[in-house]
């Protein structure tokens, strides 16, 4: 029997989302708003880095040609190229004299030794080269995480794939008896280490689903690989093999789609984010014969604890059609919940 409100799951699976676990706390705050070093002090607690770093300079007010020659006077060399490029995610510092100039960023922005650099290593000091912290294990986030888990075994992958999702944009199409008939998802990935070649999508059906009738389709940018089902479980993993392997700080944009329509009809569609930072959207789109009578948005820290930031969505007009937008999605589940009568 499954938990309430845990019919459906979906992951990055061994992608998650962008993040880390570093520590510390923001000093120094002069005249900058509450709300901003508040927020300054969650990214520096979860990441992703860039967004610590963006915020820590705008908490600072420092403009980057100054952040500059102020590591130039500590002899260290890196160009407001490679700054803005730091503070945007377009790229990661990992090479020594990279590391070196963000634990000199440290002092010039005021912050707790490590703080920036566990973002980056996962250990607070420098001597990785764009590690991240452990995710989120599946069982933390889904009831069928063990299923999961051992699917994962059998094909001899780990649970961190080594990617972290930097945006995700997903499509769910509802069915005229209710049923979940299909997703499609589009995405832009980044390699937290040397040597990623695939991502692994993870499907979680309705009950009643049967998980060997769902179908993976890998549309653009990659190509399926093994796919694996629990049949108890309801559950299908799927390869998607990319045409390159990545480096550590690579991104990579590719799409696919699941095809399930084997479930009793559908209440919520939820995923599940093993990292901090990110942005997602979920939309999901009803048909004609069967109009849900309300919509909610919702928020989970795991599959049993209760729903948070609950807000009212309306479905558009002629697209039948609600939504939900995450700038910066943090570690649990986001999802939408509706109502038939």
């Amino acid at each position: 029997m499954r938990p309430t409100g845990d019919r459906r799951w979906t992951t990055g699976g061994t992608g998650g989302t962008g993040g880390g676990t570093g520590g510390g706390t923001a000093g120094g705050t002069g005249a900058a708003d509450t709300a901003v070093v508040a927020e300054l002090r969650r990214l520096l607690r979860e990441g992703p880095f860039h967004l610590a770093l963006r915020t820590a300079l705008a908490v600072r007010g420092l403009p980057l040609h100054r952040v500059q020659h102020r590591l130039a006077a500590r002899g260290i060399k890196v160009g407001v190229t490679s700054l803005s490029y730091w503070q945007q995610g377009a790229r990661r510092p990992r090479h020594p004299e990279s590391l070196r100039a963000v634990a000199a960023l440290e002092q010039i922005l005021e912050l707790p030794d490590g703080a920036l650099l566990r973002l980056l290593t996962g250990t607070g000091r420098a001597g990785g080269a764009g590690g991240r912290p452990a995710a989120r294990s599946y069982r933390a986030l889904v009831s069928v995480g063990a299923a999961v888990e051992q699917l994962l075994d059998a094909m001899e992958l780990p649970a961190d794939g080594g990617l972290h999702s930097v945006g995700h944009h997903e499509r769910v199409r509802i069915g005229p008896a209710g049923e979940l008939c299909d997703r499609e998802s589009q995405q832009i990935v980044r390699a937290h280490r040397d040597g990623v070649d695939r991502y692994l999508a993870v499907h979680h059906g309705d009950p009643g689903c049967d998980s060997a009738r769902m179908r993976v389709t890998a549309y653009e940018n990659c190509r399926t690989g093994r796919v694996r089902h629990h049949p108890e479980a309801g559950v299908v993993v799927a390869e998607l093999l990319f045409d390159t392997r990545l480096r550590c700080g690579d991104t990579y944009v590719f799409g696919y789609g699941i095809e399930d329509g084997t479930g009793a009809r559908s209440t919520e569609y939820v995923r599940g984010f093993s990292y901090a930072g990110g942005q997602y959207m979920l939309q999901v789109r009803f048909d004609e014969a069967a109009l849900p009578v309300r919509c909610r948005r919702f928020a989970r820290t795991g599959p049993q604890a209760p729903r948070t930031g609950l807000a009212d969505l309306t479905p558009s007009g002629r697209h039948r059609a609600v939504h939900l937008v995450e700038q910066t999605v943090r570690r649990g589940i986001l999802g939408i919940a509706w109502d038939w009568d």
